[in-house]
């Protein structure tokens, strides 16, 4: 019996009962379909994440205070270290640099409050940072130096405190209770992380002097962060290293000394999310997987059944000339057939089912094309497990005894 003989057999036989099939193939559907939507659901995460990290800016350097110093504080980033890495002498792979000194706030205009984070930022942060303004404009040097009480105001800050203005140019907001103009509204930039667009710019100078006088235990102003732009994606490492060498000389550290500051790259970051979230997406496809062992077990215990029942019809198959082979094939062609046809029934309800929590839970999926081809093996493998002994049973049955079986 050629392989096309048993397709046509094994489904014949499925026909007769196909309840009992649909049943049997009901546990294959639902462990595949969750399988599909789930991994669909943490790739989706992992390239919305990613697609945000990249948004945050080209060739991005961003650095943080480390480890605390001596004494238990955590050593400041200063307005020093930001100019120091400013000297293209001693950092040529270093293109531009944006000092940051952010925190919490309440911004309050007319009767509408919004809590923002207010970043103050120079003007470099806008190439650094890869953004634009959408309305209006961003403050200029001559702001920065003047200590302006101007205002950038985030897309989502903007349509809290101006729901029936748009483009709120012009207009006044209190930070913290200091009266502070908007002259621009900045382009929507979202996020899965965080998001971007809650937050509300104004000039470092002005937010050092009149919101947030953080100073370093040297007297300097403190910073949050240190945003740095390299010349270029393959000068990265080189600008990384420039960096922690002007910065260790700054800080005193002596070779013995680790750093006490941290340089996160676009790559690390785009790699630690990427292997969080690979994680969380491969241990969420293996609770899915659980699901398609149970409807293993049920394929080998309709098989194991269906051998019993048709005792007389293998001994009368041995009598006119099949072989254990052919017996063998015939049964383990049934149980691929319901697994196969399961698994991509699966593929079409996890399709579905993928769409629906991308709708419900506001995130992005991804169906792909390996998550598919991955279920659709993994069907037909359950097939061939759970098939493997029944079909050795049916095959070893004795032709005599078979026909005496009532």
């Amino acid at each position: 019996m050629n392989l096309a003989e048993s397709l046509r057999v094994a489904l014949r036989a499925l026909g007769a009962n196909k309840l009992r099939s649909a049943l049997t193939m009901l546990g294959i559907v639902i462990g595949v379909a969750a399988v599909i939507a789930l991994v669909a659901a943490g790739q989706g995460v992992q390239a919305s994440v990613t697609e945000q990290l990249r948004g945050m800016g080209t060739n991005l350097l961003v650095i943080y205070a480390g480890r605390p110093a001596a004494g238990g504080s955590f050593r400041s980033l200063t307005m020093g270290d930001a100019e120091a890495l400013s000297d293209p002498e001693w950092l040529p792979d270093v293109a531009w640099v944006a000092p940051e000194l952010s925190q919490q706030a309440t911004i309050v205009a007319g009767t509408e409050e919004a809590n923002s984070q207010v970043m103050g930022v120079t003007p470099e942060y806008l190439t650094v940072r890869n953004w634009r303004v959408a309305a209006g404009e961003f403050f200029t040097q001559e702001d920065l130096e003047r200590r302006t009480r101007v205002a950038v105001l985030g897309k989502a800050v903007a349509e809290t405190l101006f729901p029936n203005n748009p483009t709120p140019v012009g207009e006044t907001v209190r930070i913290n209770g200091v009266p502070f103009q908007v002259i621009g509204v900045m382009a929507e930039k979202g996020g899965s992380l965080s998001n971007q667009d809650n937050a509300v710019f104004v000039p470092l100078t002005t937010a050092q002097s009149r919101l947030f006088s953080v100073r370093a235990p040297n007297g300097e102003y403190a910073l949050s962060a240190i945003s740095v732009q390299a010349v270029s994606e393959d000068r990265m490492d080189a600008a990384k290293e420039e960096i922690r060498a002007v910065l260790r000389e700054r800080h005193r550290l002596s070779s013995e000394d680790d750093d006490d500051f941290n340089i996160l790259s676009q790559s690390d970051l785009i790699q630690s999310f990427s292997n969080i979230t690979g994680i969380l997406t491969t241990f969420l496809g293996a609770i899915a997987g659980i699901s398609l062992v149970v409807g293993g077990i049920g394929i080998m215990n309709i098989m194991l059944v269906s051998v019993t029942e048709r005792t007389r019809e293998i001994g009368l198959r041995k009598a006119i000339g099949a072989r254990r082979r052919d017996i063998l094939v015939q049964f383990l062609m049934e149980a691929v057939v319901m697994a196969l046809v399961g698994g991509l029934l699966g593929i079409g309800f996890g399709a579905l089912g993928a769409q629906a929590v991308a709708a419900l839970a506001s995130i992005r999926t991804a169906v792909t094309l390996n998550a598919v081809l991955l279920a659709t093996s993994v069907s037909v493998l359950v097939g061939l497990a759970s098939g493997m002994y029944p079909a050795w049973r049916a095959s070893r049955l004795n032709p005599i005894e078979a026909l005496r079986y009532e």
